[in-house]
């Protein structure tokens, strides 16, 4: 949660993400921390550098949990959560759920009592269907492995 408020911040967004004025925010601040405007030598220079690469993960880190691009992905998601959960870890307030099918989703803010509860489930993945999924803002961590 820390991590989506820092970013949030970052790209000026006060609640809902979207798109548009996210990609608009992003491209002012990619020309302003850009590591080419500044010249060899410049102590801003290395500022820059820490800069861009923060401005480019929190970009793609907002549009992974923007709502557009959820509900492009629902159909995928769907498909994941109902393969049924190979792996899970908690770390934090950061949930990381492995599924059947191979991808991997992080689901934030899941408290270590929740996640106590999900261990203590004899049916795991009917208490996250009923418990984390629909009540946490999540992301695709990692696609499924494709073999070549």
């Amino acid at each position: 949660m820390k991590r989506i408020a820092e970013y949030k911040k970052l790209f000026g967004v006060e609640r809902q993400i979207e798109l548009k004025p996210l990609k608009k925010a992003y491209r002012v601040l990619v020309k302003e921390w850009h590591p080419d405007k500044f010249q060899a030598g410049d102590e801003r220079q290395a500022e820059a550098e820490i800069q861009s690469r923060r401005i480019i993960d929190g970009y793609h880190f907002l549009v992974s949990i923007a709502p557009e691009t959820i509900l492009a992905n629902a159909e995928q998601y769907s498909k994941s959560i109902n393969s049924g959960i190979a792996d899970f870890q908690h770390k934090g307030m950061l949930l990381e759920i492995t599924f059947m099918d191979g991808t991997t989703y992080e689901y934030f803010g899941v408290t270590k009592p929740v996640f106590i509860k999900m261990i203590n489930s004899n049916k795991l993945n009917r208490f996250a269907k009923r418990s984390i999924y629909p009540n946490y803002t999540f992301r695709m961590a990692k696609r499924e492995n494709v073999e070549a």
